[in-house]
């Protein structure tokens, strides 16, 4: 009997240390597990007034604390050449660029990538112009070289200009010039003629015999600047880029002077302008410095309307394509959820989605 007790004591002793064993063991594994790996995305900008901010951002740390905060990792690169960096994004380099509605359409969406302004950050006011020397207005354009991104928001607006005052293309010939040599060619021209945005244009501004015949404060609302993703990207990265851009517009435009002239001398500064100037450049700017302002304007027929202007000029300029039959070739949803164009080929979309969670 005391065999047998001492027999049981040793199997009751084994099944203890081996259920002992099995659970360090299950222990020790669950520990060893490789954690997931974090998603990185890629982001562009170039300088703008009004998107000098993602540098900022990305220098206090706000970009990470939002990409932290939505469980990713966020890469925001500076690219110099506005058009390139719209290009690497629709090569598939980038998951979120800044960019103009214009832009948007004729250069990623036409070009099959499905995208969309997720953020309305502001429309040029007066930012975007037409500058020329020895001139009094746009009639004196006549005959002229004019340097210019062609074929970009600055083309759109050269077009209104003549268009408005009773000319056409017929009566100059345009140059295509990258944004960033732009200013220095002005300078250097004694009979220059120019179409540009700021900062290069305000640069060439400082030009001996400068004068600004016609400007986008005559078009308001028509050249629309936006960060526009992917729409097939996930949310968190979404969510992170809203949150923070409206951590940076706070600070912009908040009470605390101390923290909104830090951040304003920093933009000025990458962007090659004094803090006075880079002010002047935002009075220019009509920035939507709160999400219930973006999405009001994002929301308004006002964005449609736009668009059937940008569309009928890109479709006019051939920027559709060679194929193209019409401009409806691209489909561009708004945040009503009407349509315009294809349905069935939807490569543009607005949505306030993102602005109205901030």
């Amino acid at each position: 009997m005391k065999q047998i007790n001492h027999i049981l004591a040793f199997l009751l002793m084994a099944i203890f240390i081996t259920a002992c064993g099995g659970d360090k063991e299950s222990k020790s594994s669950a520990t060893d597990k490789a954690p997931a790996e974090v998603k990185t995305f890629n982001v562009a900008w170039s300088h703008y007034v009004g998107w000098e901010a993602w540098g900022y951002a990305e220098h206090k740390g706000i970009i990470k604390k939002w990409a932290d905060k939505n469980g990713i990792e966020i890469k925001v690169t500076l690219i110099n050449d506005y058009i390139e960096s719209i290009n690497l994004y629709t090569a598939g380099k980038f998951d979120a660029c800044t960019m103009t509605n214009m832009d948007a359409l004729t250069i990623p969406a036409v070009g099959g990538i499905d995208s969309t302004g997720i953020i309305i950050g502001d429309f040029s006011n007066g930012n975007d112009a037409i500058l020329m020397k020895n001139a009094n207005s746009i009639s004196d354009l006549k005959g002229r070289d004019v340097k210019l991104v062609e074929f970009s928001v600055s083309h759109y607006l050269l077009s209104r200009a003549l268009d408005m005052n009773g000319m056409s293309e017929k009566d100059i010939k345009t140059i295509n010039t990258s944004d960033a040599d732009i200013a220095a060619i002005f300078t250097a021209d004694k009979n220059g003629a120019i179409v540009t945005w700021n900062p290069p244009l305000m640069q060439a501004m400082k030009s001996e015999g400068a004068k600004i015949v016609f400007d986008s404060s005559k078009t308001p609302g028509e050249i629309i600047d936006m960060m526009v993703v992917k729409t097939d990207a996930p949310d968190s990265l979404k969510k992170a880029l809203a949150g923070a851009w409206y951590e940076v517009m706070g600070i912009m435009n908040g009470s605390d002077e101390a923290a909104k002239t830090e951040a304003l001398e920093f933009m000025a500064k990458e962007s090659g302008a004094t803090l006075d100037e880079f002010k002047q450049q935002l009075k220019t700017t009509a920035m939507f410095y709160t999400a219930a302002d973006a999405t009001k304007f994002t929301s308004s027929a006002d964005v449609e309307k736009t668009m059937e202007h940008v569309r009928k000029f890109s479709f006019d300029k051939g920027l559709y394509g060679n194929g193209a039959k019409s401009a409806d070739l691209v489909g561009m949803e708004f945040d009503n959820g009407n349509i315009i164009g294809d349905k069935n080929n939807v490569k543009l979309r607005f949505t306030s989605k993102y602005m109205k969670a901030q």
